[in-house]
């Protein structure tokens, strides 16, 4: 009797041990297996320096997330979803319910850069976005390296098994990249291998990064209506021109008048009234105002830019006007009115027409 039951512990035991044992061999940490109509692609997900990334596509893919539209939730997001986008020798994208490209979970969240996760190599699990904190679901694997996208596209895993898989969906038949059979997500499985990985929660950590999003937001809304009040204190005291432009000397220059005709180096923040920032080449005010882009970065726009100092310079006439009147070393704050902005015309989405505008404008250095 002892032996049978010693028996059936032991199996037992070898029983559990197999189950717990599933996907052992990729070590500890969280995966993912996509399972698709051309086979399994594993992927390795980046929770500690990816944290709110990954809590996404985790709660997406197990359908706990409480943040997405009604129509999804309690689905498991990805299963069923086609990969819509492929192109051989850069990547393959999916995670769109519409298959167009222009789906979403209704909502969007920050990028989540690292420099320790590049777009380095095959089979690396990007985000697809339409520009700074537009990240939702969508998502591509590399197909080879493709660096151009560092500091654009959040690295959040890569590929540890299913190459072949990659492989074989990147090279299959497109019509304006769009496969000509479809490519199914099957399903998308998290596997959790470690105490840190089971300790992670998804939901959680949505949770608290939504939560502090909404505190962010009311920190800014307030500090942005400070700001309008501020300007409406500062236009009272500035000194108005014949023209209707007011100017109001923020720091005064001990450098050289520049003469017509010179290029200035000129750094610059534009606002409309009610304090919004529309654009500026200051890297702090840009942070500060929520506008900050790092391809812009990148492209060293954040740096004092060339500008015609002439009456003849391409510039609406309240910011030339303002310029002309400044030595190397100024800081002003020029109050623009409609006639001498973007008039009744506006500026696109930008600036609405009629608008009253501010700068802050300051000349660093004549241009060689």
């Amino acid at each position: 009797m002892i032996k049978k039951v010693y028996a059936f512990i032991v199996i037992t035991l070898a029983i559990a041990s197999c189950k717990s044992g599933k996907h052992a061999e990729l070590g500890d940490g969280l995966f993912a297996n996509i399972e698709t109509t051309k086979g399994d692609i594993i992927v390795k997900l980046e929770q500690e320096k990816t944290p709110v990334t990954v809590a996404n596509f985790i709660s997406l893919a197990e359908g706990t997330s409480p943040f997405v539209s009604e129509e999804f939730k309690g689905k498991k997001y990805y299963d069923g979803i086609i990969f819509h986008r492929v192109i051989k020798d850069f990547m393959i994208q999916g995670g769109d319910p519409t298959g167009t490209g222009s789906g979403s979970p209704g909502y969007k969240f920050k990028d989540e850069f690292n420099d320790s996760l590049t777009h380095s190599k095959k089979g690396i699990l990007s985000m697809a976005n339409s520009g700074p904190t537009t990240n939702g679901s969508q998502f591509f694997i590399t197909h080879k390296e493709t660096p151009f996208l560092n500091g654009r596209h959040t690295v959040f895993g890569e590929v540890v098994e299913g190459l072949d898989i990659v492989d074989s969906i990147a090279v299959v038949k497109t019509q304006s990249d769009r496969p000509l059979d479809s490519i199914v997500m099957n399903k998308v499985s998290i596997i959790r291998n470690g105490k840190l990985a089971k300790k992670f929660d998804a939901v959680e950590v949505m949770s608290s990064y939504f939560k502090g999003e909404e505190e962010k937001i009311a920190a800014f809304e307030k500090m942005k209506s400070e700001f309008a009040a501020e300007l409406n204190e500062m236009k009272t005291k500035a000194t108005e021109l014949p023209s209707g432009l007011k100017v109001y000397t923020i720091k005064e220059g001990t450098g050289d008048k520049p003469k017509v005709g010179q290029k200035v180096k000129v750094f610059y923040a534009g606002y409309l009234s009610n304090g919004n920032l529309f654009d500026s080449n200051y890297e702090e005010v840009a942070r500060k105002f929520n506008k900050y882009d790092d391809r812009r970065k990148q492209g060293r726009g954040y740096e004092a830019i060339p500008m015609d100092y002439s009456p003849d310079a391409t510039l609406i006439p309240g910011f030339k006007e303002g310029l002309l009147s400044m030595k190397v070393g100024d800081k002003i704050r020029v109050f623009i009115p409609p006639h001498l902005g973007y008039g009744e015309a506006g500026a696109g989405a930008v600036i609405p027409p009629n608008a009253d505008l501010v700068f802050d404008l300051e000349i660093t250095d004549i241009a060689e």
